[in-house]
């Protein structure tokens, strides 16, 4: 899913758990300023083209604080700059409450709630939008991570490799894991197709997957393999479990469907097994 298909959620779901009536939100550029992109429930345009720089507005002070703020009466407030009442007292909005999205301890955008009028703020829980943004958070941090991993196998692929030593060897198998249990933690389908395909090119090109026995008919399905890629590294079947996200007995039940695929009695011929029909580096 692209960033902005998740702030777009966020400002849905930001909206329906604290009930403003308006929510609104945008994600920071190289520049450092949170562009608003998305914005449910407004009344005008006015919010459009709304970007909040660091520290300014309430926004930009949450953003710099990494903590929420909210004011019950906007236009009055003294504690926040005004940069930007064109945009938000131009929709008519007195209540303000900006919630800053923190990935890695770095602010990377806002997500904001407002409601036409002053309100006494003092009883409003912050709880809800914290939620919200802490999700989004983690959602931004696991593509951030689903990418740093294509750039690094990415550029590992596009060098000629040496021959390999058993050590090394066994060190790219332990990376083929690391991405197939980063896939498993994704959400979207087609960044996990791109690490998977990453993979099957840097086992070509390292020369750690066999080629196929033409007269077998065997295939895994990528939770099959993800299994077993874990056991090869010598995990438990409640290690496997916490890695990919799955109940043990659900860990069991794809590794008994893949042994028996393989007419494998025990876990590690079925490795064996699958390395030798090129089902696994």
């Amino acid at each position: 899913m692209e960033d902005s298909r998740l702030l777009a959620r966020a400002v849905e779901e930001f909206a329906s758990r604290t009930r403003f009536p308006v929510a609104f939100g945008g994600l920071r550029d190289a520049s450092g300023v949170t562009r608003v992109t998305t914005m449910v429930g407004t009344r005008t345009a006015a919010l459009h083209g709304l970007s909040v720089a660091p520290e300014r507005g309430l926004g930009g002070r949450a953003a710099s604080e990494l903590r929420p703020r909210m004011t019950g009466d906007y236009a009055t407030s003294k504690q926040i700059t005004h940069d930007y009442d064109a945009f938000i007292l131009g929709e008519g909005l007195g209540t303000l409450i900006a919630v800053p999205i923190i990935v890695r301890d770095t602010p990377r955008g806002i997500l904001y709630g407002g409601a036409w009028g002053t309100w006494s703020v003092g009883g409003v829980t912050t709880e809800p939008a914290v939620h919200v943004a802490r999700r989004l958070a983690q959602d931004l941090a696991e593509r951030d991570a689903a990418r740093e991993a294509l750039d690094d196998v990415d550029a590992r692929a596009s060098d000629e490799p040496a021959a390999l030593s058993a050590a090394q060897r066994e060190e790219l198998r332990e990376s083929y894991t690391e991405l197939r249990r980063i896939a498993a933690a994704l959400g979207d389908d087609s960044l996990r197709g791109r690490l998977r395909a990453v993979e099957k090119r840097l086992a070509a090109l390292s020369g750690t997957a066999a080629p196929a026995a033409p007269d077998v008919d065997v295939s895994l399905s990528p939770r099959e393999t993800d299994v077993l890629a874990c056991v090869a590294l010598g995990s438990t079947n409640a290690e496997i479990a916490q890695q990919l996200g799955l109940r043990e007995g659900t860990v069991k039940a794809y590794l008994g469907s893949a042994m028996a695929k393989l007419d494998a009695s025990t876990r590690h011929a079925a490795v064996t097994a699958a390395r030798r029909l090129g089902l696994m580096p």
